[in-house]
């Protein structure tokens, strides 16, 4: 059909002519109501996005020297996260001397990730970065 033709067409209706394969020979276009199409559009991606899964990192901070009761209620933390299926960073702030003992960091973060072996897996291994040590882990599969 000619564009005047589809034109008129379109504005008898009170609609709108929209092309919608331009690389198509004859270019292909649409009697529709632009506006509306926009909002449906807006709208199904609104409700796409909303159903997507949103993955935080939580952080629970802890010293080489913690003793066993904030120890458990760091854990109780971490399992808490990782059961609402976040990612936890543990890190492990080492102050003055502390920093020449890192195997003490290791051990605490090994006792945490044996603490949620059964909820949470490691992904990241202890690492050290200035005077923190950090550990991720993520809820299992």
């Amino acid at each position: 059909m000619p564009i005047d033709q589809a034109l008129a067409a379109a504005a008898e209706n009170g609609l709108d002519l929209v092309e919608v394969s331009p690389q198509a020979k004859p270019p292909v276009c649409r009697i529709m109501d632009y506006g509306k199409f926009k909002y449906q559009q807006q709208k199904r991606a609104a409700e796409a996005k909303k159903k997507t899964a949103r993955v935080e990192i939580k952080e629970v901070k802890l010293r080489p020297k913690t003793e066993t009761h904030d120890f458990d209620v760091k854990v109780k933390n971490v399992r808490r996260f990782i059961e609402s299926g976040n990612k936890v960073k543990v890190t492990i702030m080492f102050r003055g001397r502390e920093v020449t003992h890192p195997q003490f960091g290791r051990d605490l973060l090994q006792r945490v990730s044996e603490e949620v072996s059964d909820i949470g897996t490691v992904e990241s291994f202890p690492s050290m970065r200035g005077r923190f040590m950090h550990m991720v882990m993520a809820p299992k599969k």
